[in-house]
Parts: structure tokens; C-alpha cells; sequence
């Protein structure tokens, strides 16, 4: 699913259209759609030997940006390995924790080759954290809290996404990517 587009502009509107096509419209995130139609979502791009820095200034920056709900910090190159993506994040991670950011902002990764553990590459599921470009999306946790209250249901919300993706099988998600 990672692309070859070189400009920001087009990483950014590849990445806008994942969660227009395949987050929000297979609703595998519910809380999605209003945060995306506020246009409260920033795009960030940053390259593998900057991305800590990078968190931890997005950190800092969303402390005094209420406006803006969650980031979405986009790897266009340099994490293209899964494993080395794992690692970046258990860093980044430890960067929230090193910070004292635990408990205000969570880290939800998503890359091309996300596999869940104990699933086969080739398993549809894996496409509910597959996106064009390896990412960590930075989210508040007082919103996330507020908008799980606020749903019925939630614990139900990854088999759902894993049953779904699995019934439209691989071709059928990857054409939701190909239909700008």
C-alpha cells in the first residue's frame, strides 16, 4: 500500500484519503468522521532519524492547540520494516513516559505491513492498522475517553473491524486506496 509520491502535498492527500475511504468509511474508527469533518486532524511529515524530536515537539505544540484533536505524524521514508517501526515506537512511547505525557496523550501506530501478533501477513485483518505510510497518530486521551463514553459498544469495535476487513478481503480494501 506505500506509494512512491514524492511531495508533501501528495503524502498528505494520500494519507487524507485512508482515512476518508478506509477509517472512516468502513467505520473502522467511529470517533473519526467528526474530527476529520473539523478538520481537527494536523499531518505532520518527519523522516525516521527525526521522528522522536518530532513527537516530543508535537507533544508541546497540541499542549497549547487545544483546536487540534490528534495528529497524525506521517514516516514517508525510512520505516519501512516493521520491526523497525516496533522499535521507533516502543522509543517513542518511552518518550511519553520519560516526559510525563502518559495518561495525556496515547500512540496508535499504523504502517503498510502492520501484522498483528499471531496473524498471517496475508491476514485482511491486518489492513485495520495498514495505512499508505508508516505513522504514529497521536491522540488526546481526554477525548478519546470522552468519545468512548459516549459509544455504545466499544469493546465490540476491533472484532467488528477484524470481521469486516476479513469479509471484504484484501483486493476490496486495496481498491478503496486505488479509487482517489
Amino acid at each position: 500500500m506505500s506509494s512512491t509520491l514524492n511531495s508533501e502535498e501528495d503524502i498528505v492527500a494520500t494519507t487524507k484519503n485512508w482515512v476518508a475511504k478506509v477509517v472512516i468509511g468502513l467505520n473502522l474508527c467511529p470517533f473519526a468522521k467528526p474530527v476529520f469533518d473539523a478538520n481537527a486532524i494536523r499531518y505532520l511529515i518527519t523522516e525516521k532519524d527525526q521522528l522522536k524530536q518530532k513527537v516530543l515537539s508535537e507533544l508541546i505544540y497540541l499542549d497549547s492547540h487545544e483546536e487540534i484533536e490528534t495528529t497524525l505524524l506521517i514516516v514517508a521514508e525510512g520505516l519501512a520494516n516493521f520491526d523497525q517501526y516496533l522499535d521507533a515506537l516502543d522509543l517513542c512511547n518511552e518518550l511519553l513516559l520519560e516526559q510525563k505525557y502518559e495518561g495525556i496523550y496515547q500512540i496508535a501506530s499504523f504502517h503498510p505491513e502492520y501484522v498483528f501478533e499471531g496473524s498471517a501477513a496475508a491476514d485482511p485483518a491486518n489492513y485495520t492498522n495498514r495505512s499508505p505510510y508508516p505513522m504514529l497518530h497521536i491522540l488526546r486521551e481526554e477525548s478519546l475517553d470522552k468519545a468512548i463514553s459516549t459509544h455504545r459498544n466499544v469493546d465490540e469495535i476491533p472484532a467488528r473491524n477484524v470481521q469486516l476487513a476479513r469479509k471484504l478481503g484484501t483486493e476490496k480494501i486495496l481498491s478503496l486506496l486505488r479509487n482517489n
